[in-house]
């Protein structure tokens, strides 16, 4: 092994009573790809933000090529070569991709142009797809994050921290971002990754590091022969039977357990979307004659490219859209057009894609959001039992395995993960819940979190709840999912069951051929 690009040593912070991290030590070499893993909450995050030099360590020494190495903020580690595609998006909507990659980077008069013939080269080079002028509001979420990753590139770092970059990625776009990373490493260059996918520490890591509570609790120096020791490490714990669903979803399996589908086909039909379709403020037709019914206990699965129409269907499912055409409704009640209160009050659950733009508020508690709209059910007078309302949200948190200070904590102290799980906690628990919306449940999710989701999910459709699950994982689809219908252009192409033996088919349809 080289000598360390990177080295930390006894790594602790800090926030408040809660020690994120806990004496962490690791060291990153030159051409390395070194992978960090752990459930959510378990400190990654912080770790890195600690690297990038968002925040100082409280205790512990850093160093970089022997130097030492304490940043007073990301423009210092950016100065020294240490870039940063972070787990959620640090983007200005209102810009373009150019405006954007020019933050920070440019002095003087700025030349756009020759900014966008980088941003094509490369674009080019690293299959990530972009067009330079696009403003960011009106990207997918996956092409959000593509102008991330293109961000860092552009700095040609000797450092590349990557904070779960595919977890909006499509599978070619993920084998585009690793092939990447292989060749920043072949310059030299240390990457560290971290990943919920086995899959990518399988076929990318040089070696891998597991946090678990804050602390350092495995190093591997072959894990693509050592994964089943890193993911016992991680949650303490064999997989369980809907395990092997998520293993098909992280892509590690192309078999799905036949416990892990219904049993039996619905008949009853408890959603109904009949010939929507969209027009956007531009006069591009985003959804055409989309048709697509769902039936009591039924888990159907939207696949597709993203931005395909996906987006724009789940937003006019969650009333956050009006349609240009077509019908909505769910148990006889028409819900075309209708706003989000009458929605959820309807009984349809809304996970949404992008959880901080529109699934919650970030600012307000844990148990504020995971009871939004329902506040009414703890007030008395006008004023909030407050003792009732935090007991609530506490067993709700345990349920579903919310990992914070407490329900009066934060939101935006949670890990992505756990802010995920907090959403899906209040949108499965609503009282009259008839139909589910999932878009991309468990993207940012560590492998044992995807597990309890998939549980959560098959216990409502036990229960009589239909799902519409939207994923730009196809392994997900087929693992989860009972039959999948395949968008192309806001249009469906094609179904088909959900079933590895339809893979193929799956993905001609994808690319807007029937099949």
């Amino acid at each position: 092994m080289p000598d360390s690009l990177l080295t930390l040593t006894g790594v602790t912070k800090r926030f408040g009573a809660l020690t994120a991290l806990n004496a962490v030590s690791l060291d990153i070499a030159p051409g390395e790809i070194h992978c960090l893993l752990g459930e959510n909450g378990a400190g990654k995050s912080t770790l890195c933000n600690v690297i990038f030099g968002i925040h100082p360590p409280d205790e512990g020494v850093m160093s970089l090529n022997g130097v030492p190495y304490r940043p007073a903020g990301p423009a210092d580690a950016l100065r020294l070569g240490i870039a940063m595609v972070h787990q959620h998006f640090s983007l200005v909507p209102d810009l373009t991709v150019v405006d954007n990659l020019l933050l920070g980077q440019a002095r003087g008069i700025l030349d756009r142009r020759a900014c966008a013939v980088r941003v094509e080269e490369l674009s080019a080079e690293y299959g990530l797809a972009l067009a330079p002028f696009a403003r960011i509001q009106d990207l997918s979420v996956g092409e959000r994050q593509r102008v991330e990753i293109v961000k860092c590139l552009m700095r040609n770092p000797r450092l590349l921290v990557l904070d779960e970059p595919t977890a909006v990625l499509l599978p070619p776009e993920i084998a585009a971002l690793i092939d990447v990373c292989r060749r920043v490493a072949a310059r030299g260059c240390g990457v560290m990754l971290v990943t919920h996918k086995l899959a990518e520490i399988k076929s990318a890591a040089t070696r891998a590091t597991v946090l678990r509570g804050g602390k350092t609790v495995a190093v591997s120096s072959n894990p693509a022969e050592e994964i089943g020791v890193l993911v016992r490490a991680m949650i303490q714990r064999e997989l369980g039977p809907l395990g092997h669903a998520a293993e098909a979803a992280l892509g590690l399996s192309d078999s799905t357990p036949a416990e892990a589908r219904a049993a039996e086909r619905p008949h009853d039909i408890v959603a109904q979307i009949d010939g929507l379709s969209f027009l956007d403020s531009q006069g591009v037709r985003r959804l055409d004659n989309v048709t697509i019914e769902i039936g009591r206990g039924e888990i159907v699965g939207i696949a597709g490219v993203e931005g395909n129409g996906q987006s724009e269907l789940s937003a006019i499912l969650s009333g956050m859209l009006r349609p240009t055409g077509g019908l909505f409704s769910v148990q006889n009640t028409d819900l075309t057009g209708r706003g989000p209160r009458d929605v959820t009050a309807a009984g349809v659950g809304i996970v949404p894609e992008d959880r901080h733009a529109v699934g919650c508020v970030t600012a307000m508690s844990v148990a504020e959001n995971m009871f939004l709209g329902r506040l009414r059910a703890f007030s008395r007078f006008g004023l909030l039992r407050r003792a009732a309302f935090h007991r609530a949200a506490a067993d709700l948190m345990q349920r579903f395995d919310v990992r914070a200070s407490g329900p009066g904590g934060a939101f935006s102290s949670l890990s992505g993960g756990n802010q995920q799980k907090a959403v899906l906690a209040r949108e499965l628990t609503l009282s009259n819940l008839a139909f589910l919306v999932a878009a991309q449940p468990t993207r940012g999710l560590d492998v044992g979190a995807v597990e309890a989701v998939y549980g959560h999910i098959r216990e409502a459709c036990r229960r009589g709840v239909g799902v519409l699950l939207i994923s730009s994982e196809l392994d997900e689809l087929l693992a989860v999912a009972d039959r999948i219908v395949v968008f192309y252009r806001g249009r469906i192409v094609g179904s088909c069951p959900a079933s590895p033996a339809y893979r193929e088919r799956i993905g001609v349809m994808m690319s807007g051929q029937p099949a």
